[in-house]
């Protein structure tokens, strides 16, 4: 196998399969990346076993072939060059030279025959969804994400397909993230998938702000295609709870808040909540909400936000961490925000299409 290409195109191809493979892979050529060379194209391809990732970029192509090389080695030698043009050739035992100007390197490589297959997806069921509303999605979401491997199920996104609709849901029992959006498919295709986290992060990282992905779903197995890139996971097998059941009925009293004062405020009166309690106290008074923190031996922090209520004066305790995520990750100017009392969980709105649901924590006075 032999071809040229620009240094900042191979960069660039192996930026986008390298985040999947691991420091410590549990097959050697699990640290390798599969490099296939053809018709004026080289593909590159990385798996840990549970996700694969495959891009395509133009070459120089002088010698059809396939290989597998180190591929975090290969990283940092092609970073490393100091001419734009880079010539790899990869002889019958897959020892690759690598020339750039003055610089020369050989390194030496696994064959592609060990390297593992990824799963092909004819006769699938297929979704087309704009990248753009996938990724604000995925954005809106994906904080909430459950990091407790006893809780398997919780440990991704659950994605479902219901009356043309998609809608996207993660939950670590304490807050809860969901997304709606419509999305035409045949009525035969509704379903329920939980995709894993590691999959979920490629995916946020490889995911533009316009054209269509392309999801394929097939034997427990997800492929998102992008353009001449494709991602590849096992989904996750289990039952996802009834996620509705956590979100409250009605709202006694709705309050609509500037999204940046309110993430302001909460940032700066946590700097002193108490590290083991982590809560501030929100307290509702006519005109005003107030927030507040003390850790005792430390200090105590407060700041008043102005605003038309008129309801129930009564106090509610947050996570300062939990309620300040959504607001970092949604763009909407205002936010609704919903209460029931001070033992019920909040509830964060915008528009139609999402809402944050924030379990409360003991208020102390």
């Amino acid at each position: 196998m032999k071809f040229k290409i620009t240094k900042e195109a191979l960069q660039n191809g192996l930026q986008d399969v390298i985040q999947v493979v691991g420091s410590r892979a549990a097959l050697p050529i699990l640290s390798n990346v599969l490099i296939q060379a053809s018709k004026g194209k080289i593909r590159m391809t990385t798996t840990d076993l549970d996700v694969g990732v495959s891009s395509e970029i133009e070459a120089e192509v002088e010698v059809e072939g396939s290989t597998t090389l180190p591929v975090k080695k290969l990283s940092s030698i092609i970073g490393a060059l100091p001419a734009s043009d880079v010539e790899i050739a990869v002889d019958s035992k897959n020892i690759a030279s690598i020339m750039s100007g003055p610089s020369f390197f050989k390194i030496m490589g696994l064959s592609d025959s060990e390297f593992p297959s990824l799963p092909t997806f004819e006769d699938s069921k297929e979704f087309k969804i704009q990248q753009a509303t996938l990724k604000n999605a995925l954005k809106k979401t994906s904080y909430a994400i459950s990091t407790d491997e006893t809780r398997y199920v919780l440990n991704g996104i659950f994605m479902s397909f219901h009356d043309q609709k998609l809608t996207l849901v993660a939950t670590d029992g304490r807050r809860l993230g969901l997304v709606e959006n419509d999305l035409e498919y045949p009525e035969a295709q509704d379903g329920d998938i939980i995709i894993p986290t590691k999959a979920v992060s490629e995916l946020q990282r490889q995911l533009g702000d316009s054209d269509d992905v392309l999801l394929q779903l097939k034997d427990n197995q997800i492929c998102f295609t992008l353009g001449s890139k494709y991602i590849v996971s096992k989904l996750i097998e289990g039952s996802y709870p009834n996620y509705k059941q956590v979100i409250p009925g009605q709202a006694q009293e709705r309050l609509e808040i500037d999204r940046t004062v309110l993430l302001d405020t909460t940032k700066r009166v946590s700097l002193l909540a108490s590290e083991k309690s982590n809560s501030i106290k929100i307290e509702f008074r006519q005109g005003e909400i107030s927030l507040s923190a003390n850790t005792p031996d430390v200090g105590e922090s407060s700041e008043s936000i102005p605003l038309d209520y008129t309801g129930k004066e009564f106090a509610i305790a947050f996570n300062p961490d939990f309620l300040m995520a959504p607001l970092r990750n949604i763009d909407s100017p205002t936010i609704n925000f919903d209460f029931i009392d001070e033992m019920s969980p909040g509830v964060i709105r915008t528009g139609s299409d999402f809402l944050y649901v924030l379990m409360p924590m003991r208020v102390t006075n």
